[in-house]
């Protein structure tokens, strides 16, 4: 047969709360995660698939709500490709459940795959699906796929959802894969979900990852495969970027204004900044004045915008100068407090960042007392 193209794409996750986040920025990732359908299509209208199969955790649980699956199937439909819909363990399978109202509700051009049975794609090509009916099982999802009958010469595409067993930790995990599944199986390609980063697995397996990042710890984009297939050969593969929102880890030792400044400008460079997450961890030493100014640019300035800053402070350490304490312009009680909460904090322990919270905060309230003073 002619190359099959395809995309592989997993743990969208639809309906994901974000509890931790405000009322503004949870809404923003719901829609950047349906928003991230269109994406998807467009990459298979673009590449020329006919197919996009889901590896499992299409809904991030087995309630997502009408307007979420709602939302779903009309931006699914409006692309002229084939999308298979494979339970996993946010949304796995089960008699009555999510999957028989999705079925009810979608189209033709959208095919549930719940059962572990070969579906024939086209002519010439077979989809092995690995549905999970449990959101955890001891047992190796994949290991029907060995006896899977497909014709001759027709090309075998797993579709499956767990962990490779390299990422294991000591102990009994669940929905462990067999690393060697596609060449056990039979596999032209073997799609997986569950890890939310690209990651290939030998030259017939991969996980997509996910098409919005929903977490710190992942600095690159979402995305999906597009997949290219030929008989007897290994498959290409392609990583294409969906993500709209990154969600980046920083730690900036910074001294000074101009310090963070460099990395305000690098942070603009990498990234579109109304789109960016932000977990940063401010350190290294400085006067009590670049300090506070360094912390009120992130404050006052940076946080407005990124979409979310996640910020500690803790690591930039304030260490006063005579010029500091000068400037705080206290007298009588005040200025010997000012002095010996200076002395304090130049030494060590909790006593000492104690004492230079409490200074700074002295600091900054005479600065703003002048300022108001000023007018």
């Amino acid at each position: 047969m002619p190359t099959l193209k395809l995309i592989h794409t997993a743990d969208w996750q639809l309906g994901k709360p974000f509890g931790r986040f405000p009322p503004e920025v949870r809404s923003a990732l719901t829609e950047a995660r349906l928003d991230a359908i269109d994406r998807i299509g467009a990459a298979a209208t673009s590449s020329g698939a006919a197919h996009i199969v889901v590896a499992g955790d299409v809904f991030d649980n087995v309630e997502p709500g009408d307007r979420i699956v709602t939302q779903a199937l009309s931006r699914m439909e409006r692309v002229a490709v084939t999308w298979w819909l494979m339970p996993g363990n946010h949304d796995h399978a089960r008699a009555g459940g999510l999957w028989s109202r999705v079925r009810g509700r979608a189209p033709a051009s959208i095919r549930i795959v719940d059962t572990p049975e070969p579906v024939e794609m086209e002519e010439g090509a077979w989809l092995l699906p690995a549905p999970l009916e449990h959101r955890k099982t001891v047992s190796d999802p994949t290991a029907a796929m060995v006896d899977m009958a497909t014709p001759p010469g027709a090309l075998r595409i797993g579709l499956a959802h767990g962990s490779i067993t390299e990422f294991g930790a000591t102990g009994e995990s669940s929905n462990r894969i067999l690393p060697d599944r596609a060449k056990s199986a039979g596999l032209d390609y073997l799609a997986l979900g569950d890890w939310h980063g690209f990651l290939r697995v030998g030259d017939r397996s991969a996980y997509s990852g996910t098409p919005e990042i929903d977490r710190f710890g992942r600095d690159e984009p979402g995305s999906c495969i597009g997949v290219s297939l030929r008989s007897s050969e290994a498959p290409e593969l392609q990583r294409i970027e969906t993500g709209r929102y990154r969600w980046l880890s920083r730690r900036w030792t910074v001294g000074n204004p101009e310090d963070l400044d460099r990395e305000l400008a690098a942070l603009r460079v990498e990234a579109r900044l109304p789109d960016v997450l932000l977990s940063l961890q401010l350190a290294g030493v400085a006067s009590l004045a670049d300090r506070v100014a360094v912390v009120s640019a992130v404050e006052d300035r940076l946080v407005h915008e990124l979409r979310h800053l996640q910020l500690d402070t803790d690591g930039l350490t304030a260490r006063p100068t005579a010029q500091d304490v000068a400037r705080i312009d206290v007298q009588g009680a005040l200025a010997g407090a000012a002095a010996s909460l200076k002395a304090r904090a130049a030494g060590s322990g909790p006593d000492a960042q104690i004492a230079a919270a409490a200074l700074e905060r002295l600091y900054v309230e005479a600065m703003r007392f002048d300022a108001e003073a000023a007018r």
